[in-house]
C-alpha cells in the first residue's frame, strides 16, 4: 500500500473520524452508537474498523478498565488538505478553478458566503503582489 493511500481514510473510517474530531475522545459503543442513528451498523464491525484505525496510525486508545478510550491522532484540517489535494489532482487534473467553479456551479451559495470567498481571493491577490 502506497504512504498516500495509507494516509487517506476511507468512508467508514472518516465517519469515526469525524466523531471523534466533533466530541472527542470516546469509547467504541458511544461511537456505534451514534453512527447507529444514521444507518443500522454492526458493533463489532465499528470495533474492528477502529482496531486497524489504530493500525493505520489514525487513532490512538487508552485503556480504563476494561473499557478503550479512542481518539483521533491525525488532525481534521491535514486530513481534508490530503483528500482535497488527491481529489483535486484525480477528478479536475489539479484546477483549483475547475473544482471551485463547479462547485459554485452546482451547489446554492449564500451570499455571505460569497462575501467570504470574495475577500479570500482579494487576500490571496494581495499576497502575490
Amino acid at each position: 500500500m502506497s504512504k498516500d493511500k495509507k494516509q487517506q481514510p476511507t468512508a467508514s473510517e472518516l465517519a469515526i473520524l469525524a466523531i471523534l474530531w466533533d466530541k472527542g475522545p470516546l469509547p467504541v459503543k458511544t461511537i456505534h452508537e451514534k453512527l447507529s442513528e444514521e444507518k443500522e451498523v454492526v458493533y463489532t464491525t465499528i470495533l474492528k474498523t477502529m482496531q486497524v484505525m489504530m493500525e493505520r496510525g489514525f487513532l490512538d486508545r487508552e485503556s480504563q478498565g476494561r473499557k478503550h478510550i479512542y481518539r483521533a491522532i491525525i488532525a481534521r484540517v491535514d486530513t481534508q488538505d490530503r483528500l482535497l489535494d488527491s481529489f483535486m489532482n484525480r477528478a479536475f487534473g489539479g484546477s483549483a478553478k475547475a473544482l471551485a467553479m463547479r462547485a459554485l456551479g452546482n451547489y446554492r451559495t449564500s451570499k455571505e458566503d460569497l462575501e467570504e470567498l470574495k475577500a479570500l481571493i482579494n487576500k490571496i491577490e494581495n499576497e502575490d503582489q
